[in-house]
């Protein structure tokens, strides 16, 4: 099934049709979740292979087998995607674990009533869209890409596939003080804190580690370890459905690479942009590896507030 030329139209949002049909998009909205199955969201380039290999790692109290030597869509295959229903039946991976791009308005309904555990994954926009361009450079199912000006527009319009960030990011966030079965993982956590965001989500998924079981999480899902693992670094995909000559999947990881891509004028445009459609969301971003003041809605970091606590 190449498609790659093919895109999908699914209530008003663009999927690529090489990875989805309109079967399987529709099928999504009515999969049964299991009480014990374990669900990671995210908006595209936000740090979901990251949250994939966090998770598969947990579950094997850190040992790196599973994730050394099964492809990280067959451990936690996309619930969207058209191979969804065979990879899932064929596994006997327990407890499940699955992994969409599907907005809340789409997904939520279905999700009511369960105790599945989401896990959404955000990341901070201005990174999100320089990442997305450059994989838009190498994944051949996806549209030609424009000049990163006329692609960072289609970005802030919405237009790209999968949707408007901003409506995929404020619609799951805001569940959280209603769905208590949801944890909200900023990738910029992971990035800056890998110990203790695996020691969240362990906790979380009632799966506590012990010292040398986190530790070895830690190694093997760091970013230079995921970038040499075939099984997450997308190089298995064939070269005519993801061109590896131009660019690489795994490609800096870092937070505020955006400041590289942008130009004054591009920073100031995404800024009146961001203002007007988060004015009604409360949360934090990280611009920069070491500069948290650029936020819109502080809110308290529950780690600092326990450091502070202590030194009282």
């Amino acid at each position: 099934m190449a498609r790659l030329d093919v895109t999908e139209m699914f209530h008003g949002i663009l999927f690529p049709g090489h990875l989805h049909t309109q079967d399987s998009l529709q099928l999504a909205l009515k999969f049964q979740f299991q009480d014990t199955d374990i669900l990671i969201v995210s908006y595209p380039k936000s740090g979901t292979t990251w949250m994939q290999e966090i998770v598969t790692l947990i579950l094997s109290r850190g040992d790196p087998h599973l994730s050394q030597t099964v492809p990280n869509w067959a451990r936690s295959p996309w619930l969207e995607q058209h191979y969804f229903a065979a990879v899932l039946e064929a596994s006997s991976t327990r407890p499940r674990v699955i992994t969409t791009h599907l907005p809340h308005h789409l997904l939520g309904p279905v999700l009511q009533g369960s105790k599945a555990k989401v896990l959404y994954v955000s990341r901070n926009p201005k990174d999100v869209v320089v990442s997305f361009y450059h994989f838009h450079k190498m994944a051949n199912f996806l549209p030609d890409v424009s000049a990163f000006p006329e692609f960072l527009h289609q970005f802030l319009e919405g237009t790209l596939s999968y949707g408007s960030w901003f409506d995929h990011v404020k619609d799951w966030t805001s569940q959280t003080a209603t769905m208590k079965n949801l944890l909200h993982i900023p990738y910029e956590e992971m990035s800056l804190d890998l110990y203790g965001t695996i020691k969240r989500v362990s906790s979380f998924l009632q799966c506590p580690l012990v010292e040398d079981e986190v530790n070895n999480c830690v190694k093997h899902c760091s970013f230079s370890s995921m970038r040499d693992n075939k099984m997450v670094n997308y190089t298995l995909i064939a070269d005519e459905i993801m061109d590896h000559s131009k660019g690489s999947f795994m490609r800096k990881g870092k937070i505020g690479d955006w400041k590289n891509m942008f130009t004054e004028e591009q920073n100031q445009y995404f800024k009146s942009v961001f203002k007007s459609k988060m004015q009604s969301c409360a949360l934090e971003f990280v611009w920069e590896e070491q500069d948290k003041e650029e936020t819109h809605g502080e809110q308290p970091d529950p780690s600092k507030e326990d450091k502070e606590n202590k030194t009282k």
